[in-house]
């Protein structure tokens, strides 16, 4: 990827298309799904995406279902993390395949592609262990992409 400013790497994520990514995969579940875009930073990942994860309020979910994205564009870098209620059901080995599965699109700069595919993902297993409850199901977390600061 040629170089880009920071304000245009954190335009290349299309909130929109997220967004309506994220609302189609939770009309499938009960689960929640988010996605944190970070500015450059050294730190270590997993660490600033754990911070934005309760930051977020991701672990205020009745079931413990939520799931976010967190991506550093400038880096090429991402962490997905799981809340226990979901990783009880699906264990490590879905967060390694789902990883691996988008880690192509990310490291190629194809941020939206990478990410699309692993909404998608996740709906599909959250519906399977966390069905969409109808009526009864309250979108218990913003859908909008977070632009926060670093971690």
């Amino acid at each position: 990827m040629k170089f880009l400013s920071q304000h245009k790497l954190l335009q290349i994520i299309d909130d929109d298309r997220i967004k309506a990514a994220i609302i189609a995969a939770e009309k499938q579940t009960s689960g929640e799904i988010r996605v944190s875009v970070a500015r450059f930073f050294w730190g270590n990942v997993r660490r600033a995406a754990e911070k934005a994860f309760t930051r977020m309020g991701m672990r205020a979910t009745r079931d413990r279902n939520g799931i976010l994205f967190f991506i550093v564009p400038s880096r090429h870098a991402f962490a997905i993390i799981g809340d226990e209620g979901i990783h009880q059901k699906v264990g490590q080995d879905f967060w390694n395949e789902l990883v691996v599965s988008i880690a192509k699109d990310f490291l190629a700069g194809k941020f939206n592609e990478g990410l699309l595919l692993g909404i998608a993902e996740c709906g599909r297993l959250l519906a399977v262990h966390f069905p969409y409850q109808g009526e009864k199901d309250v979108n218990e977390l913003p859908d909008d992409i977070d632009h926060g600061e670093k971690e």
